[in-house]
């Protein structure tokens, strides 16, 4: 039974509008980069991000994340103007063919998320490096006011699964998240939202703890994002690959429902929000 601490309301103002995360939401994922782990997400022109977008909000997308800079493990380096000059198409394309669209930013570059916000009304800000990458991107944030995706990772893309080593791996990741939600209340940032990092700087065992213990993450008050979307930790354990890992993403993501996430952030919509319904209506028995 999901106790009633983990289904507390949490809502975050995105472009004036209220939305309650205590009904999960779901994130669909745009990666405009030609080097993503999962080839079938990747999109490079115009007409397959009409055609990507469109199919993500007909299945229920709440959500589109949009990243132009792949933080696989070992990721080339992209530049600044690299990653704007990829992302600045696309973003205008939605704006116009789908301004109702609630658009995440996917960067920890403060000069990307200030342009993305300010010249296309992104809603979101979604961090993999909670502010470790870029000084700056705190102030942005709090400048800008949008809901800001805060995720535990330790070094870089490039280095973070040689940072793998903890003494008390969940112990390790509170304190994380404990310091910068603090620094983030003394900024007057609102709306903040937690993600546990899944496949960044963790083995595939501490990625099953982490998940294991999903709930306890309830004690920041904060809502939570679930990112397991075909990745590693799935398709490893399968021994399989991202190809043939959506029956064991669809898996994991019910198991993070009943552990309290409210943001699920996958590749396939129409799957995860099947669970999401799913779920739901369990729910109502509890």
């Amino acid at each position: 039974m999901v106790q009633s601490s983990l289904i507390k309301p949490h809502f975050i103002n995105c472009k004036g509008r209220l939305i309650d995360l205590s009904v999960p939401k779901v994130m669909g994922i745009l990666n405009v980069t030609p080097d993503s782990f999962y080839s079938i997400s990747r999109v490079s022109d115009k007409e397959q991000v009409k055609q990507k977008v469109a199919a993500m909000l007909t299945n229920g997308a709440d959500f589109i994340d949009v990243g132009a800079y792949s933080t696989r493990p070992g990721a080339d380096f992209v530049s600044e103007d690299e990653e704007w000059n990829r992302v600045e198409p696309v973003l205008n394309l939605i704006q116009k063919e789908f301004p109702e669209a609630l658009i995440s930013i996917d960067t920890y570059r403060s000069s990307v998320a200030q342009r993305a916000v300010s010249n296309f009304g992104v809603a979101l800000i979604n961090d993999i490096s909670a502010g470790n990458l870029d000084a700056k991107m705190f102030e942005t944030v709090a400048h800008l006011n949008v809901p800001y995706i805060i995720m535990h990772m330790i070094g870089t893309p490039q280095n973070m699964q040689q940072n793998v080593k903890y003494r008390h791996l969940m112990q390790e990741v509170f304190t994380y998240f404990a310091e910068k939600i603090e620094r983030l209340k003394k900024m007057q940032v609102p709306d903040v939202i937690i993600d546990p990092g899944f496949g960044f700087s963790k083995t595939l065992e501490q990625n099953y703890e982490i998940l294991s213990k999903l709930d306890e993450f309830v004690i920041f008050e904060r809502p939570v994002l679930v990112g397991v979307s075909r990745k590693t930790m799935i398709y490893k354990q399968l021994n399989t690959d991202p190809e043939r890992a959506l029956n064991g993403t669809t898996v994991l993501n019910t198991l993070a429902l009943t552990k309290g996430a409210n943001i699920l952030r996958v590749h396939d919509v129409k799957e995860a929000k099947e669970a999401v319904e799913l779920y739901l209506k369990t729910k109502q028995f509890s």
